[in-house]
């Protein structure tokens, strides 16, 4: 077994689909539309769904926006940099909620950015304790 893809609901799919493409880098899968559900998924990623784990972007036609809820809480990403990263997502015109710097009670670097959804998206930057 392996992990396919996590999906999350999203209320503009071509806002979204942006911020994951251009903001983080990802490449856009594959797309379509069910008209008959009223709804489009979108599945982005860094590689091929045959070999990496990728983000079903889901568009409700009739849903604009969703309360996230307290259940949910992040997408996690490796990066090699988390300094950098938080540098060129800000300059992607993403927005960085939380700073790269080193974890409350540990030594791993993260820095945390969110999606124009509300979702958060940890960033663990390899190489440092904890951080594989």
């Amino acid at each position: 077994m392996r992990v396919l893809h996590t999906m999350i609901r999203v209320g503009d799919l071509e806002r979204s689909i942006k911020f994951y493409t251009d903001v983080l880098g990802m490449k856009l899968l594959r797309r379509k539309d069910y008209p008959d559900g009223k709804f489009t998924l979108a599945f982005v990623g860094y590689g091929p769904e045959t070999e990496h784990a990728v983000i079903e972007l889901t568009h409700n036609w009739d849903t604009k926006k969703y309360d996230l809820g307290n259940g949910f809480g992040h997408v996690a990403l490796a990066v090699d940099d988390a300094y950098k990263a938080c540098e060129e997502i800000r300059k992607r015109g993403g927005k960085v909620v939380r700073e790269a710097g080193p974890m409350k009670h540990g030594n791993t670097v993260i820095a945390f950015v969110e999606d124009p959804d509300g979702y958060k998206i940890e960033l663990i930057q390899q190489g440092t304790p904890g951080g594989k």
